[in-house]
């Protein structure tokens, strides 16, 4: 399985050197590595079905114990036919696509490559951090994606847009994820299914990372990343928007639901989150007019009902869920490609002005009506068997009748959008003349109509639909007799639910036009994309405050901003936890008082002088006071480095002090800017000092580290001093970047001097010269 993931991100390295020379064999060679582990996948199929699994770790850094893990079980084997299969299609037709110079096909082909990579090492990840690994990095292909060339502004902002959201929200999963590895021990998600950790902060980390999977999937209020994104090119909407990186959430949801099945926090929030992301998703697919903004919302309904169905944790609407996950992917991603057809031959995708491409482009019209019937739950599609399926998991219980009523309501509206994408793309409308279409071609048809037939293939042959599916449904306990997949129940309720939702979606698409006018009407006090907006135009002004108090050209502000903070976050935990050493003593060494009350005399007399130089001086004895207490201290190498220092600095400030006034200004020395730069400066070393007690005071043996110095010394580096070889030996590169800091101070105090020469001899020969 690694081996697979890194071909793919290999060939995606090497691919732009193709795409300059042919941009089709580009695509052709990307098409290839997802064949070849789509085929190596679905062979292990039996395997899978019949319960087994395949694993392998792959070591990363083993010294900490980070370590690439992979599984392959029947989850995550759904989701490589989405993402490998789809992905070969997805490319395929890409070819036909930008051949036509829509979007930028050379950033295009390898881009889409290094995602499929991506994505493939997200659905077979077995450990937490791998799976943020690939998360985080179907992110950044996404929005470069998103934003091909970044020669549109519109682009540009909705990649940014969907990477600010999804990267803010991946950054909060992160945080669940250490916070649920280091309860339980374990960053290996089997195990964690295996041995399901419990406690307060399994319920924080089960909230975290749903914030993660919301945002991932555009659930409300983090949905309006995915419209916008619809700027990408028709293949990459195709790909991403549809078939696998929204996905992401959901499958995430799916894979750890088993760990948080009966917790409450982890449970009402997907299904109350994913109830209302249907609902609001499809009421604004009812209302689009563009047919790429009609499935992307639809999707953002879709996505809700998924995370209901792995939101509940139970056998039978985890059965119903995996269904719909390989057949919204299947549906979604041939509506999209017929879109991207339609688009392209019509030369636009606005319902009010198509007509009559049924009659022009029939294979086109049965194609997105076998993806739009399975959409809408209509049997035998594959869609039919999983929307049933849902309906029947939530029939125990008020709160189950319930969901289960807002479900046929979102499934009302999904039938309804579901006609209003098929015959406002394809019927004949009396008011408006046929729309002048090119014929289709078949290296785009043929890509786009192979998921709509797969949906009908998995509906008519429900028996290994589900089997596959109930691999992964047996993950959760079932109280009765576990749901089954097939196309006749007999008369019952599921069946009547959807019916009624059919008969519903009817009702809707017949008086789509007054609702339509009705909610043009009505008030909009919330909108998720004014509310973006509004947040980041906030952040700005607040950067930009911000910064001009910080960022003012001022050394001494810079010192004060970096002593405040670390007083405020360190020093705060240092104040709560500190305890007085019992063997503290006031001085070991009675050269020590003396030192001292110098460094303390000479600090308080820097606030009083008024000339530079002075003051110049005046540090510097305090850094001859702190080499003088090394030495006291017995540690005369650091003696040695602090005259060295100290020198360098008094000699670089005595040539910079040259082109100063003798004198600092009145501003600098008035009390009311001294008093304060005195307290932080005394704040901070009281801090220093209080930290340098307390850490120095928790050592009580000499940790192995320093005992292997000591026994190695001799005989290892051949020196008695054991300071000294540590210096010289053991820690050679850190004296190597100390000498290269003294050579750099040395040659800028060099150039100084050179520097003044040169002006010297400049003016003598100027006056020379008059």
């Amino acid at each position: 399985m690694f081996g697979f993931v890194v071909a793919h991100l290999v060939v995606a390295l090497l691919l732009p050197l193709v795409a300059r020379r042919s941009t089709r064999a580009a695509f052709f060679i990307a098409a290839t590595p997802p064949a070849a582990a789509a085929a190596w996948l679905l062979a292990r199929t039996p395997q899978v079905l019949a319960g087994g699994t395949m694993t392998e770790t792959v070591p990363w850094v083993p010294l900490i114990g980070l370590n690439f893990g992979f599984r392959l079980d029947a989850l995550s084997l759904v989701m490589t036919i989405l993402v490998c299969g789809l992905g070969v299609l997805v490319l395929v037709y890409a070819d036909s696509y930008f051949a036509r110079g829509r979007g930028d096909a050379r950033r295009s082909a390898p881009l889409l490559l290094a995602f499929a990579g991506a994505m493939l090492g997200l659905v077979v990840a077995d450990d937490l951090t791998t799976v943020y690994v690939f998360w985080e990095l179907t992110t950044v292909c996404s929005f470069l994606l998103v934003g091909q060339a970044g020669i549109s502004r519109e682009s540009r902002r909705s990649a940014l847009q969907a990477l600010m959201i999804t990267s803010l929200g991946g950054l909060v999963m992160l945080l669940g994820f250490v916070v649920l590895g280091e309860s339980a021990g374990t960053y290996r998600i089997s195990e964690l299914v295996a041995h399901p950790p419990s406690g307060t902060a399994v319920s924080v980390a089960a909230v975290l990372i749903l914030v993660g999977a919301f945002t991932k999937s555009a659930q409300l209020p983090f949905h309006n990343w995915l419209p916008a994104a619809m700027v990408a090119p028709t293949p990459i909407s195709a790909y991403l928007h549809a078939a696998s990186m929204v996905k992401a959430g959901v499958f995430l949801i799916a894979r750890l639901g088993p760990i948080f099945e009966s917790l409450p926090e982890w449970r009402y929030p997907a299904i109350a989150f994913g109830l209302a992301t249907m609902l609001f998703g499809g009421w604004r697919a009812l209302h689009e007019y563009d047919l790429k903004k009609l499935l992307a919302y639809g999707t953002v309904s879709q996505l809700g009902f998924l995370v209901v169905l792995f939101g509940e944790s139970s056998h039978d609407a985890a059965l119903a869920g995996a269904a719909m996950l390989l057949g919204h992917g299947l549906f979604k991603a041939t509506l999209f490609l017929v879109v991207g057809m339609i688009d392209h031959q019509a030369g636009t995708r606005d319902i009010r002005k198509l007509s009559g491409l049924a009659s022009s482009q029939p294979w086109l019209a049965v194609v997105a009506g076998l993806a739009a019937a399975s959409m809408a739950g209509l049997p035998p599609m594959l869609g039919f068997l999983g929307k049933e399926a849902a309906f029947g998991a939530f029939l125990t219980g008020p709160a189950g009748v319930a969901v289960d009523v807002v479900l046929v309501i979102g499934s009302m509206l999904t039938v309804a959008y579901s006609l209003r994408m098929w015959f406002g793309a394809f019927a004949t409308k009396p008011d408006l003349a046929p729309t002048t279409v090119k014929p289709a071609e078949m290296q785009a048809l043929i890509p786009t109509a192979l998921p709509a037939i797969g949906g009908v293939l998995l509906g008519l042959a429900y028996p290994l639909t589900h089997e596959l599916a109930d691999s992964y449904a047996r993950s959760y306990d079932s109280p009765g007799k576990p749901a089954e997949l097939a196309l006749w129940h007999g008369l019952n309720f599921p069946l009547a639910m959807s019916l009624l939702a059919v008969a519903g979606g009817l009702l809707l698409h017949r008086v789509r036009t007054p609702l339509t006018a009705w909610r043009t009407r009505i008030p909009k006090p919330l909108n998720a994309q004014r509310g973006y907006e509004r947040i980041t135009a906030l952040l700005e002004r607040v950067a930009v405050a911000v910064t001009a108090r910080t960022q003012v050209g001022s050394l001494p502000t810079y010192l004060g901003i970096i002593l405040v903070t670390v007083v405020a976050v360190p020093g705060s935990a240092l104040l709560v936890s500190f305890t007085v050493p019992d063997d503290l003593r006031a001085y070991d060494n009675l050269m020590q008082l003396p030192l001292a009350l110098g460094v303390v005399v000479a600090a308080l007399a820097v606030l009083r002088a008024h000339r530079r130089l002075t003051a110049v001086l005046l540090v510097g004895v305090i850094g001859y006071g702190i080499g003088g207490l090394f030495i006291v201290d017995g540690a005369p190498d650091l003696a040695l480095a602090q005259f060295l220092v100290e020198t360098l600095t008094v000699v670089a400030f005595a040539f910079v002090l040259r082109r100063l006034p003798e004198r600092f200004s009145e501003a600098d020395t008035a009390k009311s800017i001294r008093i304060p730069k005195a307290v932080i400066a005394t704040v901070a070393g009281l801090f220093v000092s209080l930290a340098a007690i307390g850490f120095s005071s928790v050592r009580h043996a000499p940790p192995e580290a320093s005992e292997y110095f000591i026994d190695h010394a001799e005989k290892g580096a051949g020196a008695t001093n054991v300071v000294n070889s540590i210096i010289v030996d053991f820690r050679a590169f850190d004296t190597v970047g100390e000498i290269a800091v003294l050579a750099v101070a040395a040659t800028g105090v060099a150039s100084l001097i050179l520097a003044s020469r040169h002006e010297r001899r400049r003016r003598e020969q100027q006056e020379v010269r008059k």
